[in-house]
């Protein structure tokens, strides 16, 4: 049996490996390898490989995917993704220890995901469960210039994952733990979130900080119809920092509602109003989780914090920036960039997010590297092949990098010129005079 290596992301027609029998067993490969290095931050929950065509032109979106038509494309990139391997492999780019926890099987994707890990640095396969007899994860990126992407998505072993493919003494010692998409993992929902909060649980009793993404569930899928609103409430206690996107929350809190802004046409980020996005927020901080970080698109990044806040997450960060991170709400804009595709973009601003405290920076550093990231990686086809060192990144924040305008007006708003960012009025931190001119 033969193999194509994938180098940066692209597929090599003539670089050909014999797949070593070892690879074609069982079980997990490297279960019993010790780790040399402290690790920072694990990264658990959905993996794939991701198949992205390369659109040779910009066209207008009624003439993509038409019955009976040929659309011709250009190279396919072959990439790790799923929040593992976005967010892992982005923190790794910006220089941070990650390890990478999650489950293929022995068939050609799942050694094809392997490969591709270690193609980048042989640790981030480490940790990936490898089982026999199962179909891994694999999604086909549809991802045509001017419109939204389409997934042709197979969950695979995502399904099967569970809290034993966890070795939690192989990860102890870490500072950050992140599980990313249970909503494409039917383990993680089909108990009404048991398994979930049990993992929550379990890491942030070892003192890591805990954060938690979302995905959207596609149409017909059986987690449409999860009772997500129980399965929040059970998990959230045991989050720091949840991160899921705008879109994905009102479709999951008030399915109402979403429907009723889908029908408005447009970007659904766009149409919300800011009221909507702060109850929002609001509601799943009684949920029980420190901070809501949501993802909005183009539009930038929201968050709002609590007071639970202090009870654990601050308690990893320096006492000279505990108090930045309590009752704040910060909006933070994109950066103007060329955008390739958007592709794992949410995921990689996540990586930037959980680099920020990592970092012990304060929340407006933090948002604002974490937009930065996220535009490094739409510079890109695939989610990760842009990402730079940390440093790379914050030269060229400080060099004058250029903002995109949040596209609304946010009334009781303070926008802070030097740093770029805005301050809500829920936002507890300064005395200030508010405007509604960016």
């Amino acid at each position: 049996m033969k193999f194509i290596i994938a180098k940066h992301g692209h597929l090599n027609s003539t670089l050909f490996l014999t797949i070593k029998n070892q690879l074609l067993t069982g079980g997990n490969m490297s279960r019993n390898k010790e780790f040399t290095e402290k690790v920072d931050v694990i990264v658990c929950g959905h993996i794939s490989v991701d198949i992205i065509p390369r659109f040779l032109s910009a066209m207008p979106s009624n003439s993509h995917l038409t019955p009976g038509t040929l659309v011709e494309v250009g190279e396919a990139e072959y990439c790790t993704g799923g929040a593992v391997s976005n967010t892992g492999i982005a923190l790794h780019q910006l220089g941070t220890n990650a390890r990478l926890i999650g489950k293929v099987s022995d068939d050609f994707f799942g050694s094809l995901t392997l490969n591709l890990l270690k193609d980048i640095d042989a640790s981030l396969a480490d940790n990936i469960t490898q089982v026999a007899g199962e179909t891994s994860s694999y999604t086909i990126v549809i991802n045509p210039p001017g419109i939204d992407r389409i997934f042709l998505h197979c969950p695979g072993t995502n399904d099967t994952f569970s809290e034993h493919d966890i070795d939690w003494d192989q990860v102890s010692g870490a500072r950050h733990f992140h599980f990313g998409y249970p909503p494409l993992m039917k383990s993680m929902y089909a108990d009404g979130g048991d398994q979930l909060s049990s993992i929550l649980r379990t890491a942030k009793a070892k003192g890591m900080i805990v954060s938690l993404d979302m995905a959207m569930p596609g149409k017909g899928a059986d987690a449409l119809s999860a009772d997500w609103i129980g399965i929040l409430n059970k998990c959230l206690p045991y989050v720091d920092v949840f991160m899921p996107s705008l879109e994905e929350m009102l479709m999951m809190i008030n399915r109402d509602q979403y429907e009723k802004y889908l029908q408005l046409g447009g970007d659904l980020c766009e149409v919300v109003p800011e009221e909507t996005i702060q109850e929002l927020a609001e509601g799943l901080l009684q949920m029980g989780c420190g901070m809501v970080i949501l993802k909005l698109g183009a539009s930038g990044l929201y968050l709002r914090s609590s007071q639970k806040l202090l009870l654990h997450f601050t308690s990893q960060l320096g006492q000279d920036i505990r108090e930045q991170w309590r009752n704040r709400e910060l909006w933070a804009p994109c950066f103007r960039t060329n955008v390739i595709g958007t592709t794992g973009a949410g995921d990689c601003t996540i990586a930037g997010f959980i680099q920020g405290l990592l970092l012990q920076l304060g929340p407006i550093a933090t948002m604002i590297g974490s937009v930065a990231v996220g535009a490094y990686s739409v510079e890109h086809l695939g989610a990760t092949g842009g990402i730079q060192p940390w440093e790379t990144i914050q030269n060229r924040i400080s060099s004058g990098w250029e903002r995109l305008p949040i596209g609304r007006p946010l009334k009781g708003w303070y926008w802070r010129e030097q740093e770029g960012i805005w301050e809500g009025p829920a936002d507890k931190q300064t005395n200030k005079q508010t405007t509604n001119n960016q």
